[in-house]
């Protein structure tokens, strides 16, 4: 199957990683001057999609810069230890906490597993090819690097985890959220614009920290955020409150049903029916069960992290 593009303006394409099912995850590549940089990158199966996109955009491969990995989840950064062996001048940028552990991936693995089970995971991820000490960047917050004529500024942005920076555009408005932002499928987007939600995975989620780094990234203004989950959204502000109230919504009902028997099945059945009827609200038609299919695995993800966070705050 070829590489699926979609251009957006200044100079940036998404690139479909087909991770899952086609439309659930982009990377992104950002050209400017004759160089490019690749904002997350997907799995090691995402490489050669990825590849060809650069040969679609008349890219050489020598003059790709920066592999920009917003945090080290696997569906973001699983492939870059493949992708770089293509890459002769890119380097990897990495937040000081997550650069170790694509370095060397046992423990990352190791708790992937956890997650995901081992049979899901090697059909998911592969083999991890870990990346080399000498080409990979330790993020600073606030640091700014240039790509072509246009500087990009990394910023921190912890609260889906402590590992995450965003990349951002400044002069185009532009912001590159890893998954700070939420996600937002274009199977949902109706007359009202892009539906939304956050993802709270473990195991680092932090209701605080997260609506603090929204709030850090609308300070800017953007007039487009690209989502890994899935590329370009406007109408940002709108969407940055609505984050901030569900995520809230989600403490809350992680906090009221801490006691139950299984909190986790109380929390399926409480957040399901609460992201159905906001569907719903917001104008999507597709019949329950399909929206059900579309959401599963964010839910059970989301569950997970709040799970893991009610026992973190039971140890502090």
């Amino acid at each position: 199957m070829p590489a699926q593009l979609y251009r957006h303006p200044h100079g940036i394409t998404a690139v479909d990683a087909e991770y899952l099912y086609p439309g659930h995850a982009a990377a992104h590549v950002i050209v400017d001057a004759g160089r490019a940089a690749f904002v997350d990158v997907g799995t090691n199966s995402s490489v050669p999609y990825l590849l060809e996109a650069l040969d679609t955009l008349g890219v050489a491969r020598s003059a790709v810069d920066y592999v920009l990995l917003t945090h080290v989840h696997l569906d973001h950064a699983g492939g870059a230890g493949k992708l770089l062996t293509f890459l002769p001048n890119a380097r990897a940028y990495i937040h000081p906490r997550g650069a170790a552990h694509l370095i060397d991936p046992a423990k990352l693995i190791a708790g992937s597993k956890v997650v995901y089970g081992e049979e899901r995971f090697a059909r998911l991820y592969g083999d991890l090819v870990p990346l080399e000490r000498a080409r990979v960047h330790e993020v600073g917050d606030g640091e700014r690097i240039r790509l072509g004529e246009r500087t990009l500024e990394l910023i921190h942005t912890p609260g889906h985890a402590l590992h995450h920076y965003a990349v951002v555009d400044a002069t185009h408005r532009s912001i590159f959220p890893g998954d700070t932002f939420g996600i937002s499928y274009r199977v949902f987007d109706t007359a009202r614009g892009a539906f939304i939600f956050p993802t709270t995975t473990p195991t680092q989620f932090d209701p605080e920290q997260l609506i603090a780094s929204i709030d850090r990234m609308l300070a800017y203004q953007p007039e487009s955020m690209y989502l890994m989950h899935f590329s370009r959204v406007t109408d940002v502000a709108r969407l940055g409150e609505s984050l901030k109230g569900q995520v809230r919504e989600l403490a809350r009902l992680a906090r009221a049903h801490a006691r139950d028997p299984d909190p986790a099945a109380s929390l399926r059945a409480a957040i399901g029916e609460r992201w159905l009827g906001a569907a719903r609200a917001h104008g999507v038609t597709l019949p329950d069960e399909q929206i059900r299919r579309f959401l599963e695995g964010d839910l059970d993800l989301n569950i997970q992290g709040l799970i893991v966070w009610l026992k973190r705050g039971e140890k502090s």
